[in-house]
């Protein structure tokens, strides 16, 4: 496939893929569905997690970038009123806080080293996940053992001596093992 056409067809994907996750995420503005329950909500759990490298965004621009998939264990707690908490356990070697805000979870860490510079420094980068429960059709569902939404890490403004962010964004997917 010629560069245009490859271009264009991730364009046209791109596309689709953002308006389904911006659908998937249209239902969880409103208040919480009376179908779910605080136990629907919690994640508890091993977890494959797939950050999607070939639909990733460089600064806004499609880019590829290497697939990343790892095992989370996730341990989370609910009340009633929708308020979760909890702790992400990666196979690489790294934990971090999870959160429920208060239409999906969020998953935020420093990535030390992750914007190497020219002179052989190295920037830290900002990774956050974020994603939702959902089925199939890409709707959500509370207590889905599927999971969907975006993995974005961005450098700080003025790494390597360039006064912009790097950004990179990736589709998100975590799927529950056990």
């Amino acid at each position: 496939m010629n560069t245009w056409t490859k271009s264009h067809a991730r364009h046209i994907v791109g596309t689709a893929v953002a308006i389904t996750v911006a659908t998937a995420f249209v239902g969880l503005a409103s208040p919480h569905p009376a179908r779910a329950s605080a136990d629907d909500l919690a994640l508890n759990g091993t977890y494959i997690a797939t950050s999607n490298g070939d639909w990733a965004r460089t600064n806004d621009s499609y880019h590829d970038q290497q697939t990343v998939r790892s095992t989370w264990t996730i341990t989370s707690t609910c009340t009633e009123t929708y308020e979760c908490t909890g702790q992400v356990a990666s196979d690489q070697g790294w934990t971090a806080p999870l959160q429920w805000d208060p239409d999906q979870w969020v998953v935020q860490r420093d990535v030390p080293g992750w914007q190497p510079c020219p002179d052989g420094t190295a920037a830290t980068g900002r990774q956050t996940y974020r994603f939702s429960p959902l089925d199939t059709y890409g709707d959500v569902h509370y207590g889905s053992p599927t999971l969907g939404g975006e993995d974005k890490t961005i450098g700080p403004s003025g790494a390597c001596g360039i006064n912009k962010w790097l950004a990179i964004r990736m589709p998100f997917r975590l799927d529950k093992v056990v």
